[in-house]
């Protein structure tokens, strides 16, 4: 698709979406008294509220005030990239991880719990133990390829395969060079065939203890590849993509707007979805496995001022409409907390998978 035609469907998609926004307000006493006829019964509702108070706040401010950010370019134009970068103490100990899988006769096929009791109870200890085994010799043999290879996916397929303990699929993570790990998430108008408006990707340092998130935002109608671009230029072969929910909701919808671009999705990063080990950790002890949800119970975390996703595509408009970045600030914020979250989330849970 050419430059000046996408440019046309993504102002007219979004003219279309925002039809209904706010016009422009001059004074502060002036948005407030719309603000109030917008929301009309709902003017008491904190996240309006929020949205208005944020108006004030910001009504002198431009994009490039915001602590990190900076205007860049690639091959598909001009967006925004903000970068922040923090302390952490990022590690997964897993110092036991491969002698627990050589004492998993589990690992191999054919062998359930009750035939392992009965081989461990004939001497049979360990996988090496069993290459003196007639019937599982062979299995014992391409276990141990497996379990010593230099390769993650070869561990990791014969756990999925064989392992009832899928706890030990994620700790396969911690063999893995921090420096490659991508936590991600993003932030859209809409469920599905709407622009994304902000792409954020946290990165650790090679000894994990500092983290950098970057995040690709939409300042405008036309800027869409450019961020997803942006974004991809993060990823590579060496990569490990860590989401919440996203191998059902980012990553398909990354991969539908770049081929609605025409963007080449060179590198194919193994992919780790943290809702699915949420779910099997605490979906029994918590009201659900909700990223806040999840946050406040465990970590005891409780956001200030967050704006929930549902209420992200209101603000977006609305900053579309005013030209007023006031209603940005929560939803940059939202996603960096989500991304910087999952580092966090993903030590969590390798501890309570290993314990």
């Amino acid at each position: 698709m050419s430059s000046e035609k996408y440019k046309k469907h993504e102002a007219d998609m979004l003219n279309a979406i925002l039809s209904r926004s706010l016009t422009s307000a001059s004074t502060s006493e002036e948005t407030m008294k719309r603000a109030h006829e917008y929301s009309g019964a709902n003017s008491d509702n904190p996240i309006i509220k929020l949205k208005y108070s944020l108006m004030e706040e910001y009504q002198d401010k431009e994009l490039e005030d915001i602590d990190g950010s900076e205007i860049v370019e690639n091959s598909y134009g001009e967006t925004l990239k903000i970068t922040q970068k923090e302390k952490i103490d990022f590690s997964i100990n897993n110092e036991n991880f491969k002698n627990e899988l050589l004492h998993d006769l589990k690992l191999l096929p054919k062998i359930g719990p009750a035939i392992e009791k009965k081989l461990k109870n004939e001497g049979f200890k360990d996988i090496p133990s069993l290459l003196e085994h007639e019937k599982y010799s062979e299995f014992a043999e391409n276990a141990l390829k497996m379990i010593e290879s230099d390769s993650h996916w070869e561990r990791f397929n014969l756990i999925r395969k064989n392992s009832r303990n899928q706890g030990n699929l994620l700790r396969c993570s911690g063999e893995l060079e921090y420096d490659n790990f991508k936590f991600m998430d993003i932030e859209t108008l809409g469920l599905s065939n709407v622009p994304i408006i902000l792409i954020g990707v946290a990165e650790l340092d090679k000894k994990g203890k500092s983290i950098t998130s970057t995040q690709y935002l939409l300042r405008g109608k036309v800027e869409e590849a450019a961020v997803l671009e942006g974004y991809l230029s993060h990823i590579d072969d060496d990569s490990t993509l860590f989401t919440y929910n996203g191998a059902s909701f980012d990553v398909p919808f990354i991969k539908n707007r770049c081929n609605y671009y025409h963007i080449n999705q060179e590198s194919t990063p193994f992919h780790y979805d943290l809702l699915y080990y949420a779910r099997n950790l605490w979906r029994e002890k918590l009201p659900n496995c909700k990223l806040t949800t999840i946050e406040r119970h465990v970590f005891d975390i409780n956001r200030i001022d967050d704006v929930p996703g549902s209420h992200i595509p209101s603000y977006y408009e609305t900053y579309i409409k005013e030209k007023n970045i006031g209603p940005l600030i929560p939803i940059i914020e939202h996603n960096r907390l989500d991304i910087i979250a999952l580092a966090k989330f993903l030590m969590k849970m390798c501890d309570e998978f290993s314990s």
